[in-house]
């Protein structure tokens, strides 16, 4: 019986390249998968799949009109995945993230590890299962590791991370360290972009307290041009808010060569984002520097904050 495989909404390299992977090491395994993305691949991704000759996978919203059963990759809480996840049987998860508010009715394969990337996980199970990852999909997947770790700066990398591109970029044949800062610029061409394309460009909701906590995150090489546009993007978070429930918004803008973010917060309350972060909102905005990862420098202490 076929299989999705696909990783979260709006999603990001690893989430596009993980979905890839997994149904390509399930399929070596005997089972029938196809690797399918809950949404358009961002302008990084994009630059990989070009760099690697890859097709852009099949686009999808809901997945109970194709399928019964469905592989996660790169998540597990409900609002991140298919609008109609809960119709369909879940049978293997691969992720790095929390977990939360997610259950099965059955029993199910689940392989989760506190490393910088999913695509760290999967890697590690090729090794495990004896199967070889061919070059291209050798690119992919230290792709995936650059822009989750970006390029092994972030503090959620680990020394499986370190290994895996070392290992991966010797499969592919590249210098991981000039094409990994090659494919993070070409995810920081803002300048195209509307402002409601940025705010939703890499999000992810999270319920806190009671509250719905949406959280973007852009990167860029000029904290300062992309805050040259702040009044529209205020506006456009304003708008977004309104529409879709969100009680606080906030918008990342990381500056990936001096791994820094500047915090943008529309919404209430405000108070707990100072005292996730020990600093004051100044116009609705806090620099936070050595911050550059969501996952762990800034939801962590939000959660804790509100807790």
């Amino acid at each position: 019986m076929k299989e999705l495989v696909f990783g979260h909404k709006n999603p990001d390299t690893d989430a596009i390249v993980a979905a890839k992977a997994y149904s390509y090491l399930q399929n070596q395994l005997g089972a029938d998968t196809e690797a399918v993305a809950l949404g358009t691949p961002n302008d990084e991704t994009a630059f990989v799949l070009d760099y690697f000759n890859e097709d852009q996978p099949r686009v999808v919203s809901t997945v109970k009109n194709e399928v019964e059963a469905v592989m996660l990759v790169d998540h597990n809480e409900p609002q991140q995945s298919a609008d109609d996840i809960a119709d369909v049987a879940v049978t293997n998860v691969i992720d790095h993230h929390r977990i939360a508010n997610f259950n099965t009715a059955a029993p199910l394969y689940y392989h989760a590890e506190p490393v910088g990337c999913t695509s760290t996980i999967i890697f590690n199970e090729f090794k495990q299962r004896g199967v070889a990852v061919p070059e291209k999909l050798a690119g992919l997947m230290l792709s995936a590791i650059i822009s989750d770790t970006l390029l092994l700066k972030s503090p959620t990398t680990t020394d499986q991370d370190v290994a895996a591109v070392k290992e991966l970029a010797a499969l592919a044949h590249v210098d991981y360290e000039d094409y990994g800062m090659k494919m993070l610029k070409a995810g920081t061409k803002l300048d195209d972009k509307t402002e409601e394309e940025l705010i939703t460009s890499d999000a992810k909701t999270f319920e806190m307290g009671g509250k719905s906590v949406r959280v973007d995150q852009v990167n860029t090489v000029d904290l300062d041009d992309v805050f040259a546009r702040e009044d529209k993007l205020v506006a456009a978070i304003k708008q977004q808010n309104a529409s879709e429930g969100y009680d606080l918004f906030l918008l990342m803008v990381t500056d990936i060569l001096n791994s820094n973010t500047r915090l943008l917060v529309v919404g209430e309350p405000t108070d707990v984002v100072e005292k996730a972060f020990g600093k004051e909102l100044v116009a609705g905005k806090m620099d936070l520097p050595g911050v550059v990862s969501r996952k762990k420098q800034v939801v962590p202490p939000m959660q804790e904050a509100f807790n």
